[in-house]
């Protein structure tokens, strides 16, 4: 048999590491949909901002332009034609960025959903005190996810849980819509209701 030679572990490339140049940023962050500096890809660029006199620049230029106030060259339009870039420090505008979508964030209406849960043998009392619970719900706005809970044996009622939702629809008429009508799902039975919009 033949003696192969030792082992003696991956060999070490001829140079070392190439750092990426100092001063502008090149390369995109991960999940960044931006392209900055030496990354854009277009010939020319239109230059918006407070900070430059604005017009259509070849890339060279703006690039220089970005370098002498030692800011950073965004592309925010890249599908304008010529691409839209603005002249700013690039950490500034992703802050913008992302403060601006936290504001809309802010400003889009939260869902929220209330729960009503019922037997398939709730009393008249427990049912008129969980109707007005109901009401108060969707007068602020709030979806109502109302459901009959089946224990055991009682899953022989759920034509009766089906009847007790569609009434709780009936009497909720006023203050808002059916979205789901009623549902067995599992040991459940699910009816979802949205408030009427003024």
């Amino acid at each position: 048999m033949e003696k192969k030679p030792p082992f003696t572990g991956p060999k070490k490339p001829a140079a070392g590491p190439q750092r990426p140049p100092q001063g502008r940023k090149n390369d995109k962050d991960k999940g960044d949909q931006h392209a900055i500096n030496d990354n854009i890809r277009a010939k020319e660029v239109r230059l918006v901002g407070d900070n430059v006199e604005q017009g259509v620049y070849p890339i060279a230029e703006a690039l220089r332009i970005a370098d002498e106030l030692e800011l950073d060259l965004i592309e925010i339009s890249p599908n304008a034609v010529p691409p839209v870039c603005r002249v700013l420090d690039y950490q500034k505008f992703l802050y913008q960025q992302r403060k601006r979508l936290k504001e809309q964030k802010a400003k889009s209406t939260k869902v929220v959903v209330k729960e009503i849960r019922f037997g398939p043998q709730t009393d008249d009392h427990d049912y008129n005190f969980k109707l007005k619970h109901a009401i108060e719900f969707l007068k602020e706005g709030s979806k109502v996810k109302a459901y009959v809970f089946f224990k055991g044996r009682s899953i022989l009622f759920k034509e009766q849980g089906e009847v007790l939702l569609l009434r709780f629809a009936n009497d909720l008429e006023e203050y808002g819509k059916v979205e789901q009508m009623p549902v067995l799902e599992g040991k459940r039975m699910i009816i979802m209701l949205t408030p009427k919009k003024k």
